[in-house]
């Protein structure tokens, strides 16, 4: 085996998600194949530089954890290394910090770096990247806000935890004809709240892309009233803007750093209960939605992603990122999984679909949607041989 991919070097970065693991055990079993080395560096990029922190990681203490949520390496989302992509612009590290990491990776003879992590982390190694340093992304996000990939690893989980609230909140508040508010997590993206208030039946699903108003949400709910349902699920995202426009955060803005969000149920839930006089609940999962064991789609994706950034290393094509492109596994460059956020589009397959069963996200009256109106329209025209185009089409 050539000295140039004797060793490996892999961290966990940013926020920890479930699937985590998964992701080293798959890069550590990998390398082993091959005849590699794995060393992995503790609290994400901070263990690169001093003091250097970091473990030999092997087939003996990587068993077992292919279902454990968090990170056996650990990560963390602030210090030396915070640099943030998408709606902020790019924070440029200290020039530096990357000759300690060129010390640390001769010392330790790495011959590549695998990173885990999200907008922000991914940001930090293309940064690597463009000053010469060898590495190779993985996306890790239970927002799923990344683009140039289908899914990362961490959202199914989450929205699996976030359907399993919307299940428990449904017997409740069916059994009081109570509105349950559920908030969850999208700072920017809705994607949980779009997938979990579907799976979770929500009559309401607020998300930062889509426009709401609160008249809008309570004649939805007035609406079920007349269907002798007395009971109504909303699911929030914490990034999703007021009516007057604004987000709610549980603190002041600190130069530098990205605000807290979180809040926004309660306000939804205090504003429905005093239009409607209705008894009204929040809750707010929170990291809840973080923790946990990965589901098994995210066991295998992050599994696939782990044993694939490996190969990266192997081929030397660094500066690139492992995506999931269903039903492929591929290499795009990290550069264009940073430069945007992937946000739910107004028309995309999970709004429509939620529209026509009448789900509401607020930003029409009930039975007013464009959806709607379309389905009425192509009910009342002659039917073609076929089927209706947009189906054909699907």
């Amino acid at each position: 085996m050539p000295n140039a991919t004797r060793r490996i070097g892999i961290l966990t970065a940013g926020g920890d998600c479930p699937g985590l693991n998964a992701v080293i055990r798959g890069a550590v079993k990998s390398a082993a194949r091959l005849g590699s080395e794995v060393v992995g560096f503790r609290r994400g990029f901070e263990g690169l530089v001093d003091p250097v922190t970091y473990m030999p990681l092997d087939t003996k203490n990587t068993s077992g954890i292919i279902n454990r949520g968090g990170t056996i390496l650990g990560s963390t989302n602030s210090g030396r290394f915070s640099a943030r992509v998408g709606i902020e612009d790019r924070q440029d590290l200290d020039p530096e910090l990357f000759a300690e990491v060129e010390r640390t990776m001769s010392q330790l003879d790495l011959c590549g770096l695998i990173c885990i992590g999200g907008d922000g982390s991914l940001s930090v190694a293309q940064q690597f990247h463009e000053h010469g340093i060898p590495v190779v992304g993985v996306p890790k996000s239970i927002d799923n806000d990344l683009s140039a990939t289908a899914f990362t690893f961490g959202f199914d989980s989450a929205v699996a935890c976030a359907t399993d609230a919307m299940d428990r909140l449904h017997t409740t508040a069916a059994s009081h004809d109570r509105i349950m508010v559920l908030e969850v997590m999208g700072r920017h993206t809705g994607w949980i709240a779009l997938h979990a208030g579907i799976a979770g039946a929500a009559s309401v699903i607020l998300i930062p892309e889509i426009p709401w108003t609160w008249e809008n949400v309570c004649q939805k709910i007035l609406e079920r009233d007349t269907q002798g349902k007395r009971f109504s699920l909303v699911a929030v995202a914490e990034g999703a803007e007021l009516p007057g426009g604004g987000l709610v955060t549980r603190e002041d803005p600190t130069p530098g750093q990205q605000v807290r969000l979180g809040g926004i149920g309660q306000i939804v839930a205090r504003e429905l209960e005093e239009r409607l006089k209705r008894e009204t609940r929040v809750v707010i999962l929170g990291h809840l939605q973080r923790g946990g064991p990965p589901t098994n789609f995210d066991r295998a994706l992050a599994t696939q992603f782990g044993a694939h950034a490996v190969r990266l290393v192997f081929e030397r094509r660094f500066g690139e990122m492992v995506a999931y492109h269903p039903p492929a596994v591929k290499a795009v460059p990290i550069q264009d999984a940073v430069n945007r956020i992937s946000r739910v589009s107004a028309d995309s397959a999970g709004v429509v679909a939620a529209r026509a069963l009448g789900v509401s996200f607020g930003e029409y009256p009930p039975n007013t949607s464009p959806v709607v109106k379309s389905l009425r329209d192509t009910e009342e025209r002659p039917a073609r041989p076929g089927g209706p185009a947009s189906l054909r089409s699907a």
